[in-house]
């Protein structure tokens, strides 16, 4: 009896050690606590960022999809990671929910995170230079193309007017 007594104790034990736990209380783990969204909300569909895109592009889209939903930018900040997955939810979940004050500050860590997608931006002699790989017929090698130079800074029309009166100026 002892012994089962011992065994019981030591289960309790393990299973109320894993309360004490820091960190993981829904204060600690959920970015805006004390929003709570109204019975029956049902959030919109989300398209989900996936690491590469241009961050600005995917906060704008994701603000889209909140109009008329509320203008409490913390249910925006709330909703926010539902539209992230694998390394972008891992970025997020990792950090310290304390330091976003608002949505701006949310934001603004976002774009800084993921930056990097649009500084990588192809320049015009990328696109000059992009052939067709043997394995694509022509209609996706254009679709390539296309979505390749739509990414170029400046812009293939500005790059092209700005040719324009350069060549229009000389004599």
């Amino acid at each position: 009896m002892a012994k089962k007594l011992k065994k019981l104790t030591s289960r309790v034990q393990s299973v109320e050690g894993g309360k004490c736990i820091e960190g993981l209380n829904y204060e600690d783990l959920c970015i805006q606590p004390d929003v709570e969204l109204p019975e029956g909300y049902k959030p919109p569909k989300f398209e989900m960022f996936n690491g590469t895109g241009d961050p600005k592009v995917h906060l704008r889209m994701y603000c889209d999809k909140l109009v008329g939903v509320s203008k409490d930018e913390r249910i925006h900040m709330k909703l926010f990671m539902r539209s992230l997955n694998r390394d972008d939810l891992s970025w997020y979940i990792s950090q310290n929910l304390k330091k976003w004050v608002n949505w701006v500050s949310m934001a603004s860590d976002f774009m800084d995170r993921f930056r990097f997608n649009t500084e990588n931006a192809p320049d015009v002699f990328y696109i000059q230079n992009l052939k067709k790989n043997p394995n694509e017929t022509f209609h996706e090698y254009a679709t390539r193309w296309r979505s390749e130079a739509a990414k170029v800074r400046p812009t293939l029309e500005e790059e092209q007017m700005n040719n324009f009166f350069v060549k229009a100026q000389d004599p």
